[in-house]
């Protein structure tokens, strides 16, 4: 259930995530979870077609593995799809090497009546079910980040963390921006005309 009753229109970054209420599997039990209860912590919410299916699993397990990335920098995973939570917790409890997504570090959110997905924009009213959609949720619930992809393709969890570190340092250092290809450690720039040319003059020194 979408809280955000008032929600009109598309959902930009920049502007406050649609809260939800809704049914999860964590550790194999059902729990009642709602967005807002993350507000302090970055969110990366992300949404997939369906529960047994192909790409999604290899996504999901990805994200799993490297969730420990993710919370160093005081992130929760949400994964949400259309199934109910009996659907999740059955493929929770598949084997990898039977199609299923074992034992998982984040929520998995049943999104049954499509609400979430509604809001959020990503769902596909003829398919009846979510795109891949992937948002960064700031610590006071802002949207960041939004990207959706179709659905035969997948997604990179090494372009997330990247881009959950890039909007972790600019928040953590507000008079720095991070440019094209920021890693952690790179040089970053003062958005100023004049103090930027430093930057600037520095990658033009160091390019082939």
């Amino acid at each position: 259930m979408v809280m955000s009753a008032q929600w009109e229109g598309c959902l930009r970054v920049g502007q406050q995530a649609p809260d939800f209420i809704a049914t999860a599997v964590v550790d194999q039990n059902f729990k009642v979870i709602k967005l807002s209860d993350y507000r302090g912590r970055y969110v990366v919410l992300f949404f997939y077609p369906l529960d047994f299916t192909f790409v999604c699993p290899t996504e999901i397990a990805a994200f799993s593995d490297r969730y420990d990335e993710f919370k160093a920098l005081n992130a929760e995973i949400l994964a949400v799809s259309v199934d109910s939570e009996f659907a999740h917790l059955a493929w929770i409890q598949t084997e990898r090497k039977a199609g299923g997504v074992g034992d998982l570090n984040f929520p998995l959110v049943s999104d049954l009546k499509k609400d979430i997905s509604a809001a959020y924009n990503v769902l596909d009213p003829e398919a009846g079910v979510a795109l891949r959609g992937l948002f960064i949720i700031d610590r006071e619930g802002v949207v960041q980040h939004a990207t959706v992809n179709n659905l035969s393709f997948g997604r990179n969890v090494d372009e997330t963390l990247r881009v959950l570190q890039a909007i972790h340092h600019v928040q953590t250092n507000p008079d720095e921006v991070c440019p094209v290809d920021w890693q952690p450690g790179d040089k970053t720039m003062t958005p100023d005309p004049v103090k930027s040319k430093e930057f600037f003059a520095e990658v033009e020194t160091t390019s082939p």
